[in-house]
Protein backbone atom coordinates (compact mmCIF):
# COMPACT_ATOMS: atom_id res chain seq x y z
CA UNK A 1 0.00 0.00 0.00
CA UNK A 2 1.32 3.43 -0.95
CA UNK A 3 0.53 6.66 0.87
CA UNK A 4 2.62 9.04 -1.24
CA UNK A 5 3.38 8.32 -4.89
CA UNK A 6 5.76 10.49 -6.91
CA UNK A 7 6.56 9.50 -10.48
CA UNK A 8 8.43 11.28 -13.27
CA UNK A 9 8.30 14.57 -11.39
CA UNK A 10 9.77 17.36 -13.49
CA UNK A 11 9.94 21.06 -12.70
CA UNK A 12 11.71 24.06 -14.22
CA UNK A 13 11.86 27.69 -13.23
CA UNK A 14 12.43 29.66 -16.40
CA UNK A 15 15.25 27.94 -18.30
CA UNK A 16 16.57 26.23 -15.16
CA UNK A 17 15.43 22.62 -14.68
CA UNK A 18 15.29 21.76 -10.98
CA UNK A 19 13.67 18.30 -11.03
CA UNK A 20 14.26 15.80 -13.81
CA UNK A 21 12.09 12.72 -13.35
CA UNK A 22 11.95 12.15 -9.58
CA UNK A 23 10.36 8.83 -8.53
CA UNK A 24 9.62 7.42 -5.06
CA UNK A 25 6.84 6.00 -2.90
CA UNK A 26 6.15 6.25 0.82
CA UNK A 27 4.09 3.65 2.69
CA UNK A 28 1.59 4.51 5.44
CA UNK A 29 3.34 4.98 8.78
CA UNK A 30 6.80 5.09 7.19
CA UNK A 31 9.44 7.64 8.23
CA UNK A 32 11.45 8.66 5.16
CA UNK A 33 14.19 11.27 4.96
CA UNK A 34 15.24 13.13 1.81
CA UNK A 35 18.84 14.26 1.55
CA UNK A 36 20.83 15.85 -1.25
CA UNK A 37 23.02 18.82 -2.16
CA UNK A 38 21.82 22.30 -1.27
CA UNK A 39 19.52 23.65 -3.98
CA UNK A 40 18.74 20.22 -5.39
CA UNK A 41 14.98 20.73 -5.25
CA UNK A 42 14.01 19.05 -1.98
CA UNK A 43 11.70 21.85 -0.86
CA UNK A 44 10.26 22.06 -4.39
CA UNK A 45 9.21 18.41 -4.11
CA UNK A 46 7.58 19.11 -0.74
CA UNK A 47 5.74 22.12 -2.15
CA UNK A 48 4.21 19.91 -4.82
CA UNK A 49 3.25 17.15 -2.38
CA UNK A 50 1.61 19.80 -0.21
CA UNK A 51 -0.24 21.23 -3.20
CA UNK A 52 1.54 24.58 -3.05
CA UNK A 53 3.02 24.19 -6.53
CA UNK A 54 2.37 22.09 -9.63
CA UNK A 55 4.82 19.97 -11.64
CA UNK A 56 5.57 20.58 -15.30
CA UNK A 57 5.31 16.83 -15.84
CA UNK A 58 4.87 13.73 -13.75
CA UNK A 59 2.51 12.57 -11.05
CA UNK A 60 2.09 13.42 -7.36
CA UNK A 61 -0.48 11.38 -5.47
CA UNK A 62 -0.83 12.06 -1.75
CA UNK A 63 -3.52 12.75 0.83
CA UNK A 64 -3.74 16.20 2.36
CA UNK A 65 -0.45 16.97 4.06
CA UNK A 66 0.64 19.19 6.94
CA UNK A 67 3.83 21.12 6.19
CA UNK A 68 6.31 22.29 8.84
CA UNK A 69 8.86 24.73 7.34
CA UNK A 70 12.44 25.25 8.52
CA UNK A 71 11.62 28.17 10.83
CA UNK A 72 9.03 27.83 13.58
CA UNK A 73 7.16 30.96 12.33
CA UNK A 74 5.43 31.42 15.69
CA UNK A 75 3.72 34.80 16.00
CA UNK A 76 5.30 36.69 18.93
CA UNK A 77 2.02 38.42 19.86
CA UNK A 78 0.06 35.16 20.23
CA UNK A 79 0.30 32.75 23.15
CA UNK A 80 1.79 29.35 22.49
CA UNK A 81 -1.69 27.80 22.60
CA UNK A 82 -3.04 30.29 20.08
CA UNK A 83 -0.03 29.72 17.84
CA UNK A 84 -0.70 25.98 17.78
CA UNK A 85 -4.33 26.48 16.78
CA UNK A 86 -3.57 28.75 13.83
CA UNK A 87 -3.79 26.07 11.14
CA UNK A 88 -7.10 24.81 12.49
CA UNK A 89 -8.54 28.31 12.63
CA UNK A 90 -7.51 29.01 9.04
CA UNK A 91 -9.22 25.75 8.03
CA UNK A 92 -12.45 26.99 9.61
CA UNK A 93 -12.43 25.35 13.05
CA UNK A 94 -13.90 27.62 15.69
CA UNK A 95 -11.44 28.90 18.29
CA UNK A 96 -12.90 27.01 21.24
CA UNK A 97 -12.72 23.64 19.50
CA UNK A 98 -9.27 24.40 18.07
CA UNK A 99 -7.94 25.24 21.53
CA UNK A 100 -9.41 22.08 23.01
CA UNK A 101 -7.83 19.90 20.33
CA UNK A 102 -4.42 21.56 20.66
CA UNK A 103 -4.49 21.57 24.47
CA UNK A 104 -4.86 17.76 24.51
CA UNK A 105 -1.46 17.44 22.84
CA UNK A 106 0.48 19.79 25.12
CA UNK A 107 1.52 17.01 27.57
CA UNK A 108 2.56 14.76 24.66
CA UNK A 109 4.78 17.51 23.26
CA UNK A 110 6.33 18.44 26.60
CA UNK A 111 4.59 21.82 26.64
CA UNK A 112 2.16 21.32 29.51
CA UNK A 113 1.95 24.55 31.51
CA UNK A 114 3.15 26.75 28.65
CA UNK A 115 -0.22 27.35 27.04
CA UNK A 116 -0.24 31.04 28.01
CA UNK A 117 3.47 31.66 27.40
CA UNK A 118 4.78 33.76 24.54
CA UNK A 119 7.28 32.30 22.06
CA UNK A 120 9.99 34.65 23.39
CA UNK A 121 9.73 32.92 26.78
CA UNK A 122 10.61 29.50 25.36
CA UNK A 123 13.80 27.74 24.32
CA UNK A 124 14.51 26.88 20.69
CA UNK A 125 13.63 23.24 21.27
CA UNK A 126 10.31 24.10 22.87
CA UNK A 127 9.46 26.46 20.03
CA UNK A 128 10.09 23.64 17.54
CA UNK A 129 7.84 21.35 19.57
CA UNK A 130 5.13 23.99 19.43
CA UNK A 131 5.59 24.31 15.66
CA UNK A 132 5.34 20.54 15.26
CA UNK A 133 2.25 20.44 17.47
CA UNK A 134 0.68 23.11 15.24
CA UNK A 135 1.44 20.83 12.28
CA UNK A 136 0.20 17.59 13.86
CA UNK A 137 -3.02 18.94 15.36
CA UNK A 138 -4.41 19.54 11.87
CA UNK A 139 -4.97 15.79 11.67
CA UNK A 140 -3.46 15.33 8.23
CA UNK A 141 -2.30 11.88 7.14
CA UNK A 142 1.16 12.98 5.98
CA UNK A 143 3.65 15.25 7.76
CA UNK A 144 6.21 17.13 5.68
CA UNK A 145 9.10 18.31 7.87
CA UNK A 146 11.57 20.65 6.17
CA UNK A 147 14.76 20.60 8.28
CA UNK A 148 12.79 20.86 11.53
CA UNK A 149 15.89 20.94 13.74
CA UNK A 150 18.34 22.71 11.44
CA UNK A 151 18.49 25.90 13.50
CA UNK A 152 19.09 24.19 16.85
CA UNK A 153 22.40 23.71 18.65
CA UNK A 154 23.90 20.22 18.63
CA UNK A 155 22.80 19.18 22.13
CA UNK A 156 19.23 20.43 21.69
CA UNK A 157 19.06 18.86 18.26
CA UNK A 158 20.06 15.46 19.60
CA UNK A 159 17.45 15.71 22.34
CA UNK A 160 14.77 16.67 19.82
CA UNK A 161 15.69 13.78 17.53
CA UNK A 162 15.23 11.32 20.38
CA UNK A 163 11.95 12.97 21.38
CA UNK A 164 10.59 12.94 17.81
CA UNK A 165 11.39 9.26 17.40
CA UNK A 166 9.54 8.39 20.62
CA UNK A 167 6.45 10.44 19.72
CA UNK A 168 6.42 9.01 16.19
CA UNK A 169 6.56 5.48 17.59
CA UNK A 170 3.39 6.24 19.56
CA UNK A 171 1.46 7.87 16.70
CA UNK A 172 3.01 6.33 13.56
CA UNK A 173 2.43 9.31 11.33
CA UNK A 174 3.58 9.04 7.72
CA UNK A 175 6.60 11.38 7.71
CA UNK A 176 8.74 12.83 4.95
CA UNK A 177 11.64 14.87 6.32
CA UNK A 178 14.25 16.99 4.59
CA UNK A 179 17.60 17.12 6.34
CA UNK A 180 21.22 17.92 5.54
CA UNK A 181 22.37 15.85 8.52
CA UNK A 182 23.15 12.29 7.41
CA UNK A 183 23.36 11.03 10.99
CA UNK A 184 19.94 12.51 11.74
CA UNK A 185 18.52 10.83 8.65
CA UNK A 186 19.88 7.41 9.65
CA UNK A 187 18.82 7.72 13.29
CA UNK A 188 15.21 8.71 12.54
CA UNK A 189 14.36 7.02 9.26
CA UNK A 190 13.14 3.71 7.94
CA UNK A 191 14.52 4.70 4.54
CA UNK A 192 16.61 7.54 3.12
CA UNK A 193 16.13 8.96 -0.39
CA UNK A 194 19.26 10.51 -1.88
CA UNK A 195 18.83 13.15 -4.58
CA UNK A 196 21.44 14.16 -7.12
CA UNK A 197 22.47 17.76 -7.71
CA UNK A 198 20.07 19.69 -9.92
CA UNK A 199 18.48 18.82 -12.16
CA UNK A 200 17.58 16.38 -9.39
CA UNK A 201 16.65 12.76 -9.69
CA UNK A 202 16.76 9.94 -7.15
CA UNK A 203 20.24 8.48 -7.02
CA UNK A 204 19.55 5.81 -4.42
CA UNK A 205 17.08 4.74 -1.77
CA UNK A 206 18.76 3.24 1.28
CA UNK A 207 16.93 1.11 3.83
CA UNK A 208 17.87 1.62 7.49
CA UNK A 209 17.71 -1.89 9.05
CA UNK A 210 18.09 -0.74 12.65
CA UNK A 211 15.57 -2.01 15.23
CA UNK A 212 13.31 0.42 17.07
CA UNK A 213 13.20 2.07 19.48
CA UNK A 214 16.71 3.35 18.77
CA UNK A 215 18.85 4.48 21.66
CA UNK A 216 21.17 7.43 21.14
CA UNK A 217 24.20 5.14 21.37
CA UNK A 218 23.05 3.31 18.22
CA UNK A 219 25.23 5.82 16.34
CA UNK A 220 28.30 3.94 17.61
CA UNK A 221 27.26 0.57 16.16
CA UNK A 222 28.83 -0.97 13.04
CA UNK A 223 25.45 -1.21 11.25
CA UNK A 224 24.75 2.49 11.79
CA UNK A 225 28.21 3.34 10.51
CA UNK A 226 27.67 1.15 7.43
CA UNK A 227 24.46 2.95 6.44
CA UNK A 228 25.98 6.36 7.17
CA UNK A 229 29.03 5.49 5.06
CA UNK A 230 26.88 4.31 2.14
CA UNK A 231 24.89 7.55 2.14
CA UNK A 232 28.03 9.66 2.31
CA UNK A 233 29.57 7.73 -0.57
CA UNK A 234 26.47 8.30 -2.73
CA UNK A 235 26.39 12.01 -1.92
CA UNK A 236 30.03 12.69 -2.76
CA UNK A 237 30.23 10.40 -5.78
CA UNK A 238 30.18 12.15 -9.16
CA UNK A 239 29.27 9.04 -11.12
CA UNK A 240 25.54 8.54 -11.67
Amino acid sequence: MTHVHVAGLTKAFGDRTVLDGVDFDVAPGEFVSVIGPSGSGKSTIFNMIAGLDTPDAGVVEAPKSAYMPQKDLLFPWRTVLDNTTLGLEIAGTNKKEARARARELFPVFGLDGYEKARPSEMSGGMRQRAALLRTVVQGREVLLLDEPFGALDSLTRTSMQEWLQNVWLDYRWTVLMITHDIREAVYLSDRVIVLSDKPARVRRQVEVPLPRPRRLDVVTTPEFARVESELMEVLISRSY
